[in-house]
């Protein structure tokens, strides 16, 4: 009997001692959780809670460390759109004050009698390709702060594409003459199923056109439409002068304009807008450029069935 009462005494002292162990290694513990919450509060979200796997607190540091990484990543995107629309802003003081500055000079002095005859009429001339360019901006940017909203939705259906390619650049054939742009159009009459948003879709190839001709200097185009493997491949060729290699990398960030020979015009907006579309679509967009021998940009987009 005696033995019974001294080995349930060990056990009571020893569960004691255990739990005190425990208790204290719990407490050391949160005082670290409490620590790196601190650090992590005063900005330092590289800060991460340790525990093993086996600790009690583990559940908890894990689902913090899951917090605190996804707060992290809200973040930094955060920044990176605040830092796009700071450059965005600074961009449209510049690209939309300068051309519209002088659109109303040249309005103001046919307005007002400061030109006359033929200089008037070319004044006008000149403010009427003014206004145009800026409304080409102003497209631009609607159209690229209506494909960063939420409102915005791919609507993908399956369409006969090779169609839809004739159709949208038969309006581009008056613009080549107009220009005096030699042209080359190769859509094979068999049919092409492919998911795409017929909106977007146009806005691609017309994004991919305009970029010839505002930014190229290309006195000739060529627009290809083949099968290649399981996709369907669109190619887009300029005989212009050319991408310098270390701005091909970059032709579709948002923002970046590579105007080194090139025209100064344009939102660096355009190419951005094309590369996110086509994702959205689920195809891909490369470009290959040889300065001096023109640009090729390559769209592919899956064929159904």
């Amino acid at each position: 009997m005696e033995l019974v009462i001294v080995i349930s005494i060990l056990i009571a002292v020893v569960s004691v001692f255990v739990s005190c162990l425990t208790i204290r290694r719990v407490k050391r513990q949160i005082s670290e959780m409490t620590d790196a919450l601190a650090d992590i509060k005063n900005g330092n979200g590289n800060r991460r809670i340790l525990s093993a796997a086996n600790e009690l607190v583990a559940p908890i540091a894990y689902e913090i460390n899951e917090i605190v990484v996804s707060y992290e990543s809200k973040l930094s995107t955060f920044h990176q759109t605040e830092e796009t629309n700071r450059q965005l802003m600074t961009s449209l003081s510049h690209d939309v004050r300068t051309p519209l500055t002088t659109l109303i000079g040249y309005l103001d002095a046919a307005h007002k009698g400061i030109v006359s005859g033929k200089d008037r009429d070319d004044y006008i001339e000149t403010a009427r390709r003014k206004a145009h360019d800026l409304k080409e901006y102003i497209d631009v940017l609607f159209n690229w702060f209506k494909l960063n909203s939420n409102e915005f939705a791919i609507e993908l259906q399956t369409v006969e594409a090779a169609e839809l390619t004739r159709d949208i650049l038969i309006d581009w054939i008056p613009i080549f003459e107009d220009k005096q742009i030699a042209y080359n159009i190769d859509i094979p009459e068999k049919p092409f199923r492919v998911r795409l948003d017929t909106d977007g879709y146009m806005r691609i190839l017309n994004n991919l056109i305009q970029n010839v001709i505002s930014h190229s200097r290309a006195d000739k185009i060529e627009i290809a439409l083949t099968k290649k493997n399981h996709n369907m491949e669109i190619t887009v060729t300029d005989n212009g002068i050319g991408i310098e290699k270390e701005d091909l990398e970059h032709i579709f960030e948002r923002l970046y304009k590579c105007d080194k020979g090139r025209s100064e015009k344009g939102s660096g907006l355009g190419l951005s807008i094309v590369h996110q579309l086509v994702e959205k679509m689920n195809g891909t967009i490369t470009a290959e450029s040889t300065q001096g021998n023109g640009t090729t940009f390559i769209l592919l987009f899956p064929l159904v069935g």
